[in-house]
């Protein structure tokens, strides 16, 4: 190819405003504005602590699009930010079998990127520049994830360096990858290296240049600002105008009319693989005058640094906005576990207030300790003596108290066994019918914890001997404690319990008169005539919250089971706030920075419409 000329000629033109290498550690430009890395440090430090672990319809694509941000931030905008004079980078893109490896190796008069009729051909990205440019790709800067070699080599996480002195210093091409590679390695480091391009040099062919993926992409380089040249490839000379204004008009609405549209003949390869330098010479040509025009190269990167910087705003945005979600999305299914459980202890509250747990067991024990149905129907009238016979019945019977304490205990348990089951049922539902929800689930949350009637056991014992004391402590005559002894205690106890269970203290309703026959005027007939009307009430009130805040620690911990998975899961609470403040700290120094300032079209047009 002629078009080049002698690489010696470009050595002292102004295509270079600085080298790499020796002098890599000069102060940046000065144009470069003095807090924009820093917030695009801030940023990246600002994407990389934002997490969305919950399966939700918007996790996986913040993720990539974190990832994303990420490569870009470290792959292009952090390192050409520091050095806006170094080469300038053109990643060659396009589809399978394109002729992306032909073409590079064309222009730079050298067989440096495998090609062939097997796909897919490129495996690992092959960046070639002029010796003098080689330090500055060689020392990591730019896409610095990449592992650098000399040789081919099979894994895509190498970048192959490669020089040639007829490609014109200033000015460096990579021959990424398809773009549409059945190898999803390759696919995902194609769209990573075009994100680090200052210029993407797209080639697709007259068979595909509709395909949907390169429009795709096409698009997103619209979005970022990116400079971007097209090749359209093996066109029959004869469909050549008809396909060249279809492309035009496709480029036009997507907003890329301005992209020079450079079109390749059909024709052969010399017996290096080499297009003939007719084919070549429009495009060689052009790329010639970019890389002697500094200041046209200069203007180039800096409109794709400022759209990509541009473009950052919104792209964070959206991932704050997954990131609220995550937050949403863990608010919701504690919501849903604290709601069932919740349902529980109002279950339990209502159990203790409407006279169930006075059913059954413990009524029968109750009046076995305290006396006869006859003695119920007397006790008024006999208040007095009230006392002498609680004493003699408890002195002489000690079997009913116990039996009395082990109905209480069972009823308790059989409780709350109940509505811990119930509540685990219905906060597993409400997390199965949650996306997010039902993939944190496993079976066993379903159902209360496997040692929760050992637990409400313990629960109950340890009540019941607070409650005896509670007697102790609040008993208004502590004569009559020091008289009558542990057995007055526990008789008093056991009274005091029986109280926690009506809603009244001591109004007896119709309701409790039915279930107690009499229950809660005999119990309150013990309690006063030891302690008197207020100390009842008070004795009932306290034994009364000590129960509900035991069970409501129990039920608690049973909560925890769920809510510890969320707890794990969820992400901090001000990440999309950090992740909005990052970004607008990017805005406000890009705009202090003015990075663009070159309005309209700042690549050089293609001659003659780029036909060769």
């Amino acid at each position: 190819m002629t078009t080049h000329g002698d690489p010696a000629t470009h050595a002292g033109a102004p295509a270079v405003a600085a080298r790499t290498g020796p002098d890599a550690g000069q102060d940046p430009p000065a144009d470069a504005a003095e807090g924009l890395p820093a917030a695009l440090t801030g940023l990246r430090a600002a994407i990389g602590a934002a997490r969305f672990p919950l399966t939700l319809p918007s996790a996986e694509p913040a993720r990539r699009t974190a990832a994303g941000l990420t490569d870009q931030l470290d792959d292009y905008l952090l390192p050409r930010l520091a050095r806006l004079d170094a080469p300038l980078l053109v990643v060659v893109g396009g589809s399978t079998g394109a002729g992306k490896s032909t073409l590079v190796n064309s222009l730079v008069q050298a067989r440096v990127s495998a090609a062939g009729v097997l796909r897919p051909t490129t495996r690992s990205p092959v960046l070639v520049c002029n010796p003098a440019d080689a330090a500055w790709f060689r020392q990591g800067e730019l896409l610095p994830g990449l592992t650098r070699t000399t040789e081919p080599s099979e894994h895509p996480g190498t970048l192959q360096l490669v020089t040639a002195p007829a490609l014109p210093a200033g000015l460096a091409f990579l021959d990424a990858p398809d773009i549409d590679s059945v190898v999803d390695a390759n696919r995902a480091l194609a769209g990573q290296l075009l994100a680090a391009a200052d210029l993407w040099l797209f080639v697709t062919t007259a068979a595909r240049y509709a395909d949907a993926v390169p429009w795709e992409l096409l698009r997103s380089a619209r979005a970022r600002g990116t400079a971007v040249a097209m090749v359209l490839d093996r066109v029959p000379p004869e469909a050549a105008d008809e396909i060249a204004a279809h492309l035009s008009e496709m480029l036009a609405a997507q907003d890329l009319g301005a992209a020079p549209l450079f079109v390749l003949p059909e024709t052969w390869v010399d017996g290096q693989g080499l297009l003939p330098d007719r084919v070549t010479a429009p495009l060689g040509a052009w790329f010639a005058r970019l890389a002697a025009d500094a200041e046209t190269r200069s203007a180039v990167v800096r409109q794709t640094l400022d759209g990509a910087l541009a473009a950052l705003h919104p792209t964070v945005d959206a991932l704050a906005d997954a990131a609220d979600e995550q937050v949403a999305a863990t608010d919701a299914l504690d919501e849903r576990v604290r709601a069932a459980y919740r349902g529980a202890e109002r279950t339990v509250d209502q159990g203790l207030k409407d006279g169930r747990l006075l059913r059954g067991e413990v009524l029968a024990r109750w009046q076995e300790f305290v006396g006869t149905g006859e003695f119920f129907r007397s006790l008024e009238a006999r208040i007095g003596r009230l006392r002498d016979r609680v004493v003699a019945a408890v002195t002489g019977r000690p079997a009913p108290a116990a039996e009395l304490r082990n109905a209480i205990e069972s009823q308790l348990v059989t409780l709350l066994r109940g509505v811990a089951a119930e509540a685990a049922e219905n906060a597993y539902t409400g997390w199965k019918a949650h996306p997010a929800g039902a993939a944190l689930l496993e079976p066993e949350l379903a159902h209360p914890s496997a040692d929760l009637p050992e637990r409400a056991e313990r629960l109950v014992r340890d009540w019941q001997r607070g409650v005896l004391e509670l007697v102790r402590a609040e008993g208004g005559d502590r004569r009559f404690v020091a008289r009558t002894a542990a057995y007055a205690v526990n008789a008093t106890g056991l009274a005091v319990m029986i109280a926690v269970f009506t809603a009244t203290a001591f109004i007896p309703t119709g309701l409790e008169v039915a279930t107690g026959a009499g229950t809660t005027v005999a119990a309150q007939a013990v309690l006063q005539a030891i302690f008197g009307d207020q100390a009842v009430r008070n004795l009932a009130s306290k034994a009364r919250v000590d129960l509900l805040d035991r069970i409501g620690a129990l039920l608690t911990e049973e909560a925890d089971r769920f809510l510890a998975r969320t707890a794990e899961a969820r992400p901090a609470a001000e990440t999309g706030a950090a992740l909005r403040r990052a970004a607008g700290e990017v805005e406000k120094a890009r705009h202090r920075a003015g990075l663009s300032g070159t309005p309209g079209p700042v690549l050089p047009a293609a001659d003659q419409g780029g036909r060769a």
